[in-house]
Formats: structure tokens, C-alpha cells, sequence
């Protein structure tokens, strides 16, 4: 019976026995293949000072929707708070406007990204896109 983990125990082939796997015509798709992505890769030669500034940049970003969604919850907690002292239905106004203070941090988010279209104030409708 013969041995399944190839001729040297490690279970793998020498190929040469694989018909349509050569090595010419990997060397050769491994250039095309590169070939390709130098095409499509973005220019590395801007050197060391745009991508500090990118990364400046993302972490400006980053600082932003991080203080606005943070925002949008504690406002919710300080109102809900507020309600639950003046009116006396603890915990449920702090419970209640958390939770839209949870999401009205997330909208904050999602429309700083440009996720969410914000509506014109004449008609009602989306802006138009700018070209």
C-alpha cells in the first residue's frame, strides 16, 4: 500500500507530477498578479510627513465622534436626572433618556460620517449631491 504523506513523510508533493501546476506559469502569474496591485496601490512617495499628518488627521476624526456620541449620552442622563428629581419617577426618566441620548449619539455619528443624509430645510428633501 502506498504511503499518502508523500515521498519524504512531510506530505508534500514534489509537483512535478501535477499536471497544469508548473513552476514558469506561477512565476508567471506572481509577476501579473504584481503587476496588478502596483496599479492599484496608492503612491508611497509621499513620504514620512503625509502620513504623519493622515494619521493626525484620524485621530482628530477619531476625537470627534468619540466626544459626540459621549455627548449625546450625557446629555440624555443629565436631562433624565433632572426629570426624575423635579417630577419624582426615579429611575425611569433616567432610564428613558439615556437611552435617547444613546441614540441620538449615535445619529451625531452617523451623520458627521455622511451615513445619514440631513434633510433641507425648505422642502423636506436631501440635499443634491455635490459633484
Amino acid at each position: 500500500m502506498a504511503d499518502k504523506n508523500g515521498p519524504d513523510g512531510t506530505g508534500r508533493t514534489s509537483g512535478k507530477g501535477t499536471p497544469g501546476f508548473h513552476d514558469d506559469d506561477l512565476e508567471r502569474r506572481r509577476r501579473e498578479l504584481g503587476a496588478v496591485l502596483a496599479t492599484r496601490r496608492p503612491d508611497r512617495s509621499q513620504g514620512k510627513e503625509a502620513e504623519g499628518a493622515g494619521r493626525a488627521s484620524g485621530y482628530g476624526q477619531a476625537f470627534k465622534l468619540s466626544s459626540e456620541f459621549i455627548a449625546g449620552i450625557v446629555v440624555g442622563v443629565v436631562i433624565g436626572w433632572t426629570i426624575d428629581r423635579l417630577v419624582g419617577t426615579s429611575p425611569w426618566g433616567l432610564i428613558v433618556f439615556l437611552l435617547l441620548g444613546f441614540v441620538a449619539g449615535i445619529l451625531n455619528v452617523l451623520r458627521s460620517v455622511g451615513a445619514v443624509a440631513e434633510l433641507d430645510q425648505r422642502g423636506g428633501k436631501p440635499p443634491e449631491p455635490k459633484e
